[in-house]
């Protein structure tokens, strides 16, 4: 059974901890490490790999020191060149070959973000529980079976970010970057229309904007949608 945790999920710092029972992982390493090993109760030896989807620091900070603590790290050969750290364990994976770590099949696949190589990642146990994890991806091109878990990013609301730049809130200009660089509520409601959702079990709407988003609105208008236990943490 898998089981989630969120020790981060916003611009100051994205991290999640999975495990199946079996093999626990880190999902972004984009917080402190002295906060992750505190979330742990300082039990961290036994975290088997950390999947990385960039290089922006909210991602990835913490980087030196989960590879200190002897955790691998996985990534993308163009996230790995832009955070310019040398280390024998980053490990680099490439998009739609799959690998393992532990109990875990874990299937990289391209996301569409403005930095070099970002990954989301599948991640499938020994009892057939498949996660499927995308972050800061304005759009998913593609189709999954049998999905789980659910956690991707659900940024902004395109009408409270128009409400936030008519009064000013909102720089105008931020609203292109947005629009080619995280996914808003639309988007993330047309993924969910677009896949099977017959076997999830959870639905984790990640990374919300401080401003341009409504954790209320969003988590009741996709839990009418689609019937499904919904989690923002």
């Amino acid at each position: 059974m898998i089981e989630i945790k969120s020790f981060g999920s916003s611009s100051a710092g994205n991290c999640y901890y999975i495990t199946d029972g079996s093999t626990p992982l880190l999902l972004e390493a984009g917080i402190k490490f002295k906060e992750i090993q505190r979330k742990l109760n300082f039990q961290t030896s036994n975290i088997a790999g950390c999947l990385i989807t960039h290089e922006h620091g909210d991602h990835c900070k913490a980087i030196k020191d989960v590879l200190k603590a002897g955790i691998d790290c996985y990534m993308s050969s163009g996230t790995a060149g832009a955070i310019k750290v040398n280390h024998h364990r980053i490990k680099q994976i490439k998009t739609k070959e799959q690998f393992q770590i532990g109990t875990w099949t874990i299937l990289p696949f391209d996301v569409q973000h403005d930095v070099s190589e970002p990954f989301g990642y599948l991640l499938v146990n020994q009892a057939g529980e498949k996660l499927l994890f995308a972050i800061d991806t304005y759009y998913i091109k593609y189709r999954f079976q049998g999905i789980t878990h659910i956690m991707v990013e659900c940024n902004y609301s395109m009408k409270i970010l128009n409400e936030n730049i008519a009064s000013g809130r909102t720089p105008k200009l931020m609203k292109k970057r947005l629009m080619r660089s995280h996914m808003s509520l639309d988007n993330f409601k047309e993924f969910l229309k677009a896949n099977d959702l017959k076997n999830v079990q959870e639905i984790w709407m990640l990374h919300l904007s401080d401003s341009n988003s409504n954790a209320d609105l969003f988590k009741q208008e996709i839990m009418e949608l689609t019937g499904k236990m919904v989690i923002i943490p």
